[in-house]
């Protein structure tokens, strides 16, 4: 199945171990939403989210996409 990713969060809470040096900025937190908005090829809803955090690094929260054909 084809997805179109519109929206993703990402469980960044844990990054820097509660430094703020070492956690990511509001905008490097954007950054990293988008380089993973678009579409992707994947079996199913479980594989996309394989895929994505793979991809990543991190896990995700939530993500709001679209099927397509």
């Amino acid at each position: 199945m084809k997805y179109l990713v519109t929206d993703i969060e990402f469980y960044l809470d844990e990054i820097g171990d509660g430094d703020p040096d070492l956690q990511f900025t509001y905008d490097e937190e954007i950054a990293l939403r988008d380089r993973h908005l678009g579409r992707y090829e994947a079996n199913n809803e479980n594989d996309l989210i394989d895929l994505i955090t793979d991809k990543s690094g991190y896990e995700i929260t939530n993500i709001y996409y679209e099927i397509r054909k």
